[in-house]
C-alpha cells in the first residue's frame, strides 16, 4: 500500500530517525520513559494521547506506520485527494467528529448514503435484467425494506446468542407472506448492506451486528481529506513513527513495552491496535489478557473489505444522482457504486469490495478488479462506459497494521462485548479503538470516544470530550 507523506508530528528531541542513532546512553534510558504510553497513532490513539498530556502527563505514542491516522488515510498522489480509508460520518447529529471538525475548519459535504439507505437521496436503479426501475418501482422495493428492517427490531432482540443476521432476516421474510421474487429483493438487500456495513455477509454476522446501525442527521464526508483529523490531533504530542511494538508486560512499576528500536516502561499503556492485529498475536501480552477480554475479543473478526476509486474523462451516469445500484445476481460483488462528483468537480465514482468480493479478489491485480467492476457498468450503461484515466484499489486486507478495515461481530456476540474490551487491566493496561466501543463500532467517531473513555480511565476523573478540540 503506498503512502502519501503526511506533515511530521514528532517532537524535537524524541528517539525519532535522526536522533536515535546519535543520542548517548543515559539519553536514550531517559527518552524511553514517560507517564503513560500510547500503542497506535490512529484517531483512538491520538485522542486518548492528546487528552492525557493536556492533562500534564508525559505521553509517548508508539506508532508502526510511517504516518498519523491508522485507518483514516488519504492519499493526494496525482492531484487527487482519496480516503483509502475512512470517509464518511454516519450522521452529524450529536456527532463529537463532526463538533471537532467544525472547530478545526474542516470543510464537510452532504453526502448521505454511506449509511446503505434504500432511497434516502437521489439513486439510480437497475433491476435483475439490466433494465432502470421506474419511481413507483424504488418506492415499493424501499417500502419493502422499511417494512421488514421495522420488524427485525423485535426479532433481534428475541433472538438466540448464536443467531445470525440472515436466520433473523429469513424469520422476518416468512411472516410476510411475499412471492419468491419479492422476498429475494429484500433478502438480497440485507445481504449486501451487511456486506457494504460490515464486510461480511449477513449469514456470517451475528444477528446483533446491525444493532449500532442507525444514521442521525445528514452524512458527510470530508472533500479536503479525512486524515486532517488526524493531523489536528496529533499536534504538539510526542510520536515516535515506525516503531513497531511487539510486547506488552504489566510489571509491579507499571509497564514495559517492546519495539523493534528499544523498550520503553511507564506507569500504564493504552493499546490501540485494531483486532485482526491482536488476532494475529503480532502484539504479546505478559500476562495474558484475562479470560474476559479474550472471551470478549474471539467474538469480533476483521473485515474484509476494500475500496475501488474510478476516476474518468467524462460523466456517463445521470447528474444529480448519489450513486448507483443494480439488483440481482450480476450484483453480487458489484452492485453499488458512488457519484464522488459531489466531493470534487471531477467524473468519479466509488465502489466497494466487501466481504466475499473482498476475499475472492484479494490475489488479483489492480487492473483485474478494475475490469471487472467496469464489466458491470457496461453492463448496465453499454458503451458509454470509457476506459478509467485512474483507479485506486485498496488492500486493507495485506496491511500488516491493521489486516483488514474494521471489526465485526461473530454469531454469539452482542453490543456489550465490545466494551468488555475497554475495561482497565490492572489498572495499567486500557484497550481502546473502535472495536471497543459498543455503541458505534467500526466508526471514527467510535474510535475517538474509546481514546477520550481510555482517557479518562488513565486520568482517574471525567474529561469533557470536547477538549480534544477546544
Amino acid at each position: 500500500m503506498s503512502t502519501p507523506d503526511t506533515p511530521g508530528t514528532d517532537t524535537p528531541g524524541t528517539a525519532d530517525d535522526s536522533t536515535a542513532g546519535t543520542a548517548d546512553t543515559a539519553d536514550r534510558a531517559a527518552a524511553a520513559r514517560a507517564d503513560t504510553i500510547v500503542v497506535g497513532a490512529g484517531v483512538a490513539g491520538l485522542a486518548a494521547a492528546r487528552l492525557i498530556a493536556r492533562a500534564g502527563r508525559r505521553v509517548i505514542v508508539l506508532e508502526a506506520r510511517d504516518r498519523v491516522g491508522g485507518r483514516v488515510f488519504t492519499d493526494r498522489t496525482g492531484g487527487h485527494v482519496t480516503d483509502r480509508g475512512a470517509s464518511w460520518i454516519h450522521g452529524i447529529d450529536d456527532s463529537p467528529v463532526a463538533e471537532a471538525a467544525r472547530a478545526f475548519g474542516m470543510p464537510m459535504v452532504e453526502f448521505t448514503v454511506g449509511g446503505y439507505q434504500p432511497d434516502s437521496r437521489p439513486l439510480t436503479y437497475f433491476d435483475a435484467a439490466g433494465e432502470r426501475l421506474d419511481e413507483a418501482a424504488v418506492r415499493g422495493y424501499a417500502d419493502d425494506i422499511r417494512t421488514v428492517n421495522a420488524a427485525l427490531v423485535d426479532v433481534i432482540a428475541r433472538s438466540g446468542p448464536d443467531a445470525t443476521y440472515g436466520e433473523v432476516v429469513e424469520q422476518v421474510l416468512a411472516e410476510q407472506g411475499w412471492g419468491a421474487e419479492r422476498a429475494e429483493r429484500v433478502r438480497e438487500y440485507n445481504d449486501r448492506r451487511a456486506q457494504e456495513q460490515y464486510g461480511i455477509g449477513m449469514d456470517g454476522l451475528g444477528a446483533h451486528g446491525l444493532d449500532d446501525d442507525t444514521v442521525n442527521g445528514d452524512e458527510v464526508v470530508f472533500p479536503n481529506g479525512y486524515d486532517e483529523l488526524a493531523t489536528r490531533f496529533a499536534e504538539g504530542l510526542d510520536v515516535r513513527r515506525e516503531h513497531r511494538v511487539t510486547r506488552v508486560r504489566r510489571t509491579s512499576g507499571g509497564v514495559e513495552v517492546d519495539t523493534d528500536r528499544g523498550v520503553f516502561a511507564a506507569a500504564d499503556v493504552v493499546v490501540t491496535v485494531p483486532v485482526g492485529v491482536l488476532h494475529a498475536g503480532d502484539v504479546v501480552f505478559e500476562p495474558a489478557l484475562p479470560e474476559t477480554h479474550s472471551r470478549a475479543l474471539s467474538l469480533l473478526r476483521m473485515n474484509a473489505f476494500e475500496k475501488v476509486v474510478l476516476r474518468f474523462a467524462e460523466r456517463f451516469w445521470d447528474a444529480g444522482v448519489y450513486g448507483i445500484r443494480q439488483l440481482g445476481d450480476e450484483g453480487e460483488w458489484w452492485h453499488s457504486w458512488y457519484d464522488l462528483g459531489r466531493l470534487h468537480d471531477e467524473p468519479a465514482l466509488l465502489t466497494f469490495a466487501a466481504g466475499p468480493a473482498a476475499v475472492a479478489t484479494r490475489t488479483w491485480s489492480d487492473d483485474e478488479i478494475v475490469a471487472s467492476t467496469l464489466a458491470q457498468l457496461r453492463r448496465l450503461y453499454g458503451d458509454a462506459v470509457p476506459a478509467p484515466t485512474s483507479a485506486v484499489v485498496t488492500r486493507w486486507q495485506d496491511d500488516p497494521f491493521s489486516r483488514g478495515s474494521y471489526a465485526y461481530m461473530l454469531p454469539g456476540s452482542v453490543g456489550a462485548d465490545h466494551d468488555v474490551l475497554a475495561e482497565p487491566i490492572d489498572g495499567v493496561l486500557h484497550l481502546a479503538g473502535e472495536a471497543t466501543w459498543g455503541d458505534d463500532p467500526a466508526t471514527v467517531p467510535g474510535a475517538m470516544l474509546s481514546g477520550h473513555r481510555a482517557a479518562q480511565n488513565v486520568l482517574g476523573r471525567e474529561i469533557p470530550v470536547g477538549d480534544l478540540w477546544a
